[in-house]
Order: structure tokens, then sequence, then C-alpha cells
């Protein structure tokens, strides 16, 4: 196969508690403004957390899912913006709608020195952190229930010590998360990213889950879109912890083709679609209707396109080197593409789509490693 080597170009669119104390109790904060996931489950423990608090971090961590990320409430967010979830609007972070918001119970808690200090360092430290509030299975809180305070213990446990708002302590796990309120305080992994769902909002030719994409055609038009109809994904990545499974789909192709001559194939650039489909834990072997568009012009000259899904997990920045291929004059030419990942991704699948197999299995599910895709060329 003869190779054309071209730079990439990338479109990236863009997811052990304590004992409550009692009140007269001074909260232990380290000085130096340094805290571990325990100290903030166990901040949160010692204050008189009511139906207001709680339902302020209800208001936010369904906001949150609304906006296509999980049940989440960032400590920045607690601080400035209360009741706010992530992708929050402008408008829903105004901050006064609650009486006496879960901030003030912090800041209470937490003796402020006249000089500063270290307390005021620690409060300002978890004002800017990545730290959380997950609430796994928010949507099923029937308005009343207290809630238990652990913490991700980040070794991949499924079990951790947490106490209920009496200072019981008692054994943590996904089963009782899914029956009655648990606070998992853990580290932010997608509110960088740009949810599928917030894309949409910004461009209408994203398309809304379950409904149409409409592509104009002429007679004779030879181009057509590839779109994900819908994706479902058949089992977690990490601790439930750790909350939803980030999935990052990334396809590489040579869009718009339509070179007449071999000088004009070194202009090409290949081209990466690349967005973040949140799974939360309830959504696990249900299917997500999405109607995003993978690859907007894929004219006749488009052989293949490369496709990798990862699940996020972080690390050191690398990349996947692979080619997308394309025809001209009877001779097919591969165009080299680096796709961006990371070192500690779960690589769900990764592997080169040709134009038969999406034209033999377009509109039909497709099993890919623990993913099930629906794809569709229209």
């Amino acid at each position: 196969m003869k190779r054309l080597i071209v730079p990439i170009v990338a479109a990236v669119l863009m997811a052990s508690g304590c004992r409550k104390e009692a009140a007269t109790e001074p909260v232990p904060v380290p000085d130096n403004g340094y805290f571990t996931l325990e100290d903030v489950s166990r901040l949160l423990g010692s204050v008189p957390i009511g139906r207001e608090q709680v339902g302020e971090v209800h208001d936010a961590v369904t906001a949150s899912a609304g906006n296509g990320y999980d049940d989440e409430y960032l400590m920045r967010d607690v601080f400035a913006s209360p009741g706010a979830g992530i992708g929050s609007s402008g408008e829903s972070k105004a901050g006064n709608r609650y009486a006496r918001p879960l901030r003030d119970l912090l800041r209470e808690a937490v003796t402020i020195t006249k000089a500063g200090g270290g307390n005021e360092d620690f409060l300002d430290a978890l004002a800017e952190s990545d730290v959380q509030i997950y609430w796994p299975f928010s949507d099923s809180w029937d308005g009343q229930q207290m809630p238990v305070i652990t913490f991700d213990p980040g070794d991949f446990s499924e079990t951790n010590w947490g106490y209920t708002p009496s200072g019981e302590k008692v054994l943590v796990d996904e089963q009782m998360a899914s029956e009655r309120p648990v606070w998992v305080v853990s580290r932010n992994a997608d509110s960088e990213y740009t949810s599928l769902e917030m894309l949409r909002r910004q461009d209408p030719s994203w398309g809304h889950g379950g409904g149409d994409i409409l592509v104009g055609t002429k007679a004779g038009d030879s181009m057509k879109t590839l779109i994900l109809r819908s994706f479902k994904a058949n089992r977690q990545y990490d601790s439930w912890f750790a909350g939803a499974s980030e999935f990052f789909v990334k396809v590489g192709s040579v869009e718009d083709f339509t070179a007449s001559t071999e000088p004009e194939l070194r202009v090409y650039q290949p081209f990466v679609t690349d967005f973040m489909i949140v799974v939360r834990r309830s959504q696990i072997k249900e299917i997500q209707p999405f109607n995003a568009i993978l690859i907007s012009e894929w004219t006749d000259g488009l052989q293949n396109c490369a496709l990798m899904i990862l699940e996020d997990d972080g690390g050191t920045r690398t990349s996947w080197k692979t080619s997308a291929t394309v025809k001209y004059n009877s001779k097919v030419y591969g165009v080299e593409i680096d796709i961006p990942m990371n070192q500690r991704d779960d690589i769900v699948w990764r592997g080169s789509l040709t134009r038969g197999f999406i034209e033999k299995n377009s509109g039909k599910t497709v099993r890919l490693g623990d993913v099930e895709l629906v794809l569709e060329l229209i």
C-alpha cells in the first residue's frame, strides 16, 4: 500500500468516613492545606446536614446528569454556585435559592483564624480542587432519607466504611447505594470535557437522541454521512466508588475526499471526531440513543475509517498510530493518523471499519468488545 504521511488535524468535540462528631469538637484540618478524600468525608460527616442541604446536593447532581455528566457536585460549585451542576448556565448558578447552603455549614465547621492560616488555606484549596460529592442512584431519592457519607478508597475496592447521620459506622457497597442515599467523596474525571448533550445544545447538527438527522442530497450525489444511532455499554470498567464510565468514541478519517490528481492527495488532512459518552451505573446494558455524526462527508473515495473506543482512566498522553485509506485511479493510498489517548485508558475496541462492513451492517447492532453500536451510512 502506498502511504502518504501527513500531519494530524484533530477536531476535539468534546466524560474511610469517620464517625459524626459533636458540633463542639474541632474538625481536624491539615495546616498545610493538603487534604485527602477521607479528610473531606470526615468534614462532611461532622456538619449538621438537613433536608435543605440534601436537596441542594440533589439539585446539583440532577443538573449534572441532565447535562450529560454523572450524578456529581463539584466542591468548587459548592462554594461558588450552590446547587449548580456541571455544565449549568450562569442563570442556574445564582446560588441564592438556599437559606443555608452546604458551604455555610462547612465554613462554620472549620474555624478560620483572624490571620488566615492553615484552616482558611484548606477551604481555599478545597474550593479550587477536583473533589466532588458523587451520589449514585440519586434519581431514586425519596426526598426524605438522609445520606450515608463515605469516600472512594482509590484501590478498586467494592466496599468501604461510611457513617450515617447518627454516627453509626456501616459497611457501604453498591447494593446499599442503590437502596438508600450514599454520598461518595471522590475526584472528578469528566468536567473538563464537553458532553454529547452539551454539544447538541451548542450545535443543532448533532441532532437529538431518538430524533432524526436529515441529510440533504441531490441526484447523483455519492456523498454519504456516517451516523452513530445508538450506544450500549454492557459492563462498567471501574469500581462503583469512581462513578460512571466515560467512554470516548474517536473516529479518524479523510473527509470530503474529492481528489482528481495524485498531487491533490497530499493536501488532504486526516480528521478525528472525538466525543465523550457518559454511561451512568444505572444505564449499563441500556440502549442510549445518540444520533451523533461520526463522519459528515463519506465520499466514494473513502475506503475505511479508524475507530477507537476508550474508557477514560487518565495517565500520560500518548496516541494510537493507524491509518485511513482512500482510493484514487484504482490505487489505494493510506493516510496516517494519530488518535490521542491516555496511557492508563481501557481500550474497549479499536480497529478499522471498511466501507463494505459499514454498508452491510448499516442500521444493525454491531458488538465491538463490551459495547454495542448501531451505525448507519445515509
